[in-house]
């Protein structure tokens, strides 16, 4: 019982009691008061009935009762009015008497209204619930008649008219969700976090009417929502009314939306003819709970149809994807810890929860291990290594640790069922999906390589790569990791970073390796080895026609390099783990080579050697360094013409920015971006970064050293963003930054050294938003920042926040944000 049927109740006694006194009273208002009296005296024996009742109303009844009491409390003032009104005022009495003769009116027209189509639902409801229990019953039976025909082997003919097949359905939808219930009571901690999590959107929350659970394939969330389908708490909720579907890729949608309509609003379409239209704007006769549980939903346009939405009934949607812009919440599911992976693969493998003592427990937590906590593949792989000799779970092991299936019915029931995963993208966001094999198991991607690679094999904007790896994000097939201060218009994609679970991985490459070795569009290590395979080295009298190559190896030398041809290559990534690395001299032949990615994965720069075989590659465009060292630039000899993008990360810079000699426009003539971040030995940026005419951004971020900045830094007309943030020992910012006629964007936070900002800001007429937090160091503002009519943000520490608000009336527009202090050691991570 609400709070507010008590109040009703209490509200209209007492306001019997006033109007009692008004027909003794006042001789204006009698009438109306004596009408108004009898409707709610009448009223009265209903109302303390439904007060004591401790029945629950829908909703949209509570909705009415609510205005009901706001009413007969306006009702209970305008008595109070009249009882102390003097008898004398007769204009105050004339106004009161019409006042109330609208207050009787407004009730009456309620009981004559609603309170009639309340009598109508119940008895409707009634009808439905006692329909409900007949059809509960008739099941019962036919599933009993169904049992008995089976058991005498009698035949049924199609006359019967389909309700065995569809009992039959049933029951076998709940064999699977019982054996479901197994599997996740085996996933633990997990599942019971998750289970708690959904049971607070749909019985928790009031407000929410269409919740989801997503996540990858094969994570459990069907089990998941099956898990709360069967909870007691639930069940008891809805009153056991919970209907649950499939909705699969090809779904018969009219069958659905019937099947729907005829659950939540209690009516068989057949009377219809057609199911009434979805959503429309009338008050609907609130029905009791209910629950739908729309299951492998895989397209918006059929989930939209889908959703009916009234009072009372709850839309639990399961799917790959995030529909945010439809589900007031998700709930994303989590992969399975240590011990819950053991259970649930124990469970697949030898049919109990634990480990026998008879088996190799080292060898089965290293096969589970391989698995990644996925509950597809830990059931697959578990089935499929049943009543197995241990030779063949170490060749599974084996075979698991290099990415390949460990026999034809794991490929097949794994990679297939997970497959169907990108099968329902579009041809380029699929393609973009199998690059994705191209990167290294269990390391952080960033979004500046991808994003290159994407735009340089696929002919798309940058706008357009960053949406499809949005919607690979919302499909679950990768996991978008943010810094605190990206995902504006001027962050930078290498301050992102994504990141891809190993089963999908795999996925891509099953996908990738289905074409013969030479014809294969993408050439990938799938795991990293000492050296190249042995089946390259075999088919090397060919060419290979693969457009992205990736290798991943440890230190390499000249002599460890063989022949290789890649006549249509655009994309070359060279992943190793060494202090010492040659690059392989068939670089020099890849002259489609757009982007060349080379990424040092142990813990200290690797001095990268035979640099020179880069020198006249002139379609390359993005060069990525990561954690080397170039221990001298062949300058007289390298001039990439269509270079675009430089970006080293975690690099030496010594003897390769610090050469007096070095002539940088006259090797990259055409550099629009340069990117130097991590890099703790630069201590100078090179007088020749000022030549670079085409540059448009230039990013010196999180190098700890950098004492100074060139004076000639304003002969950058092009420069549009220029990022120095983290720059603990830079002291002073050169005046010439004060002729970057074309920066838009200034980014100086956490230079803790930094005292002021040049004396000629002002002259930044483009000048649209400037970051300074944790710049603790300046306390005052130049006079000339008044004139930056362009500036729309200034982020700064509270400290100095009231300077640039002062300047609020100068520069229209200009929003100052203060921002919680942010401290990171992300980059660490690996």
């Amino acid at each position: 019982m609400a709070v507010s049927d008590f109040f009703v109740g209490e509200i209209a006694t007492e306001l019997i009691k006033q109007l009692i006194t008004i027909s003794r009273r006042a001789s204006l208002c009698k009438s109306s008061a004596d009408q108004l009296r009898e409707t709610i005296e009448a009223l009265l024996p209903t109302i303390q009935e439904i007060k004591y009742s401790g029945v629950e109303l829908p909703a949209v009844r509570q909705t009415q009762l609510d205005r009901l009491s706001e009413t007969l409390r306006d009702g209970q003032e305008l008595c109070e009015k009249v009882i102390r009104a003097n008898r004398w005022n007769v204009y105050k009495n004339m106004q009161l008497a019409r006042k109330m003769d609208k207050l009787e009116k407004k009730i009456s027209v309620f009981f004559s209204g609603p309170m009639q189509a309340h009598i109508l639902a119940d008895v409707h409801h009634v009808r439905f619930q006692s329909t409900e229990r007949f059809d509960q019953l008739e099941a019962s039976t036919r599933r009993i008649e169904k049992s008995l025909e089976s058991f005498s082997s009698m035949k049924i003919g199609v006359g019967v008219g389909g309700w065995v097949e569809q009992a039959l359905m049933r029951v076998e939808t709940e064999d699977e969700r019982r054996v479901e219930g197994n599997l996740g009571n085996l996933m633990g901690v997990g599942m019971a976090l998750g289970k708690k999590k959904v049971k607070e959107m749909i019985i928790g929350r009031d407000d929410w009417s269409v919740v989801g659970i997503c996540g990858i394939a094969g994570s459990g969330k069907t089990t998941l929502a099956a898990e709360v389908c069967r909870d007691i708490q639930v069940t008891g909720y809805f009153n056991n009314r919970i209907l649950f579907l499939t909705v699969s890729q090809s779904p018969n949608v009219e069958l659905l939306k019937a099947t729907v309509w005829s659950f939540v609003s209690g009516c068989n379409v057949g009377s219809y003819g057609a199911v009434p239209p979805w959503n429309l704007q009338v008050p609907w006769t609130v029905g009791p709970r209910s629950l739908v549980v729309l299951d492998d939903v895989w397209s918006l346009a059929v989930l939209q149809q889908l959703i009916f939405r009234v009072p009372g009934c709850k839309t639990l949607v399961v799917s790959r994807t995030k529909f945010s812009t439809v589900l007031n919440s998700v709930h994303e599911v989590e992969l399975l810890r240590e011990d819950e992976s053991i259970s649930l693969f124990c469970h697949s493998a030898f049919e109990q929860n634990t480990i026998p003592l008879a088996a190799n427990e080292n060898l089965v937590k290293e096969i589970v291990n391989e698995c990644r906590g996925l509950p597809l593949a830990l059931k697959v792989i578990g089935a499929s290594l049943r009543d197995r000799p241990e030779k063949y779970w170490v060749s599974a092991k084996q075979r698991l640790s290099r990415g390949q299936p460990i026999c034809e019915s794991h490929e097949t029931a794994l990679l297939d069922r997970m497959a169907i995963s990108i099968e329902d993208l579009s041809e380029k966001v699929k393609e973009c999906f199998l690059d994705l094999g191209s990167f290294s198991e269990d390391k952080k991607i960033p979004m500046e390589v991808l994003i290159n690679i994407w735009v340089e094999i696929h002919d798309i904007d940058q706008e357009e790569a960053f949406a499809i790896l949005v919607e690979l994000c919302d499909r679950n097939l990768l996991t978008l990791v943010k810094d605190s201060r990206a995902g504006d218009m001027y962050s930078a994609y290498y301050e992102i970073y994504v990141t891809q679970h190993d089963v999908l991985r795999d996925l891509a490459l099953h996908w990738n390796n289905r074409d013969k070795i030479n014809d294969r569009k993408r050439l990938f290590m799938p795991r990293r080895d000492e050296e190249l395979p042995k089946e390259w080295e075999r088919n090397v009298d060919q060419p290979f026609n693969a457009q992205i190559v990736s290798i991943h190896t440890g230190e390499m030398k000249e002599m460890d390099w063989f022949r290789m041809e890649f006549p249509k290559a655009e994309v070359l990534l060279l992943n190793f783990s060494s202090k010492e690395y040659l690059l392989p001299p068939f670089i020099k032949g890849m002259e489609k080579l757009r982007a060349l990615i080379v990424i040092n994965h142990s813990s200290c720069p690797a001095t990268l050697r035979n640099f020179s075989v880069c020198s006249d590659l002139g379609n390359l465009r993005s060069l990525w360094l990561e954690r080397v060292s170039i221990a001298q630039l062949p300058e007289a000899t390298i001039s990439l013409r269509n270079l675009r993008k430089i970006s080293l990360v975690l690099c030496k810079t010594i003897g390769c920015l610090d050469q007096p000699t070095i002539d940088l426009p006259k090797m990259f003539p055409r550099l629009l971006e340069l990117t130097v971040d991590h890099c703790n030995d630069l201590m100078k940026l090179p007088p020749s970064v000022c030549q670079l005419q085409s540059l448009r951004s230039l990013s010196i971020t999180n190098c700890h050293s950098l004492q100074e900045l060139p004076a000639d830094i304003g002969k950058l007309k092009s420069l549009e963003i220029m990022r120095l943030y983290a720059s603990p020992l830079l002291k002073t910012l050169p005046t010439g930054i004060s002729e970057l006629v074309s920066l838009k964007y200034l980014n100086i936070s956490q230079c803790v050294s930094l005292t002021c900002l040049p004396q000629g800001i002002g002259n930044l007429a483009r000048l649209e938003k400037i970051d300074m937090r944790e710049c603790s160091q300046i306390w005052s503002l130049p006079k000339s920042a008044a004139s930056l009519k362009a500036l729309r943000q200034v982020i700064c520490d509270d400290d100095i926040s009231w300077l640039w608000k002062d300047l609020e009336k100068a520069i229209p527009g200009l929003h100052v944000q203060v921002p919680e202090k942010f401290f990171s050691l992300d980059w660490l991570h690996e």
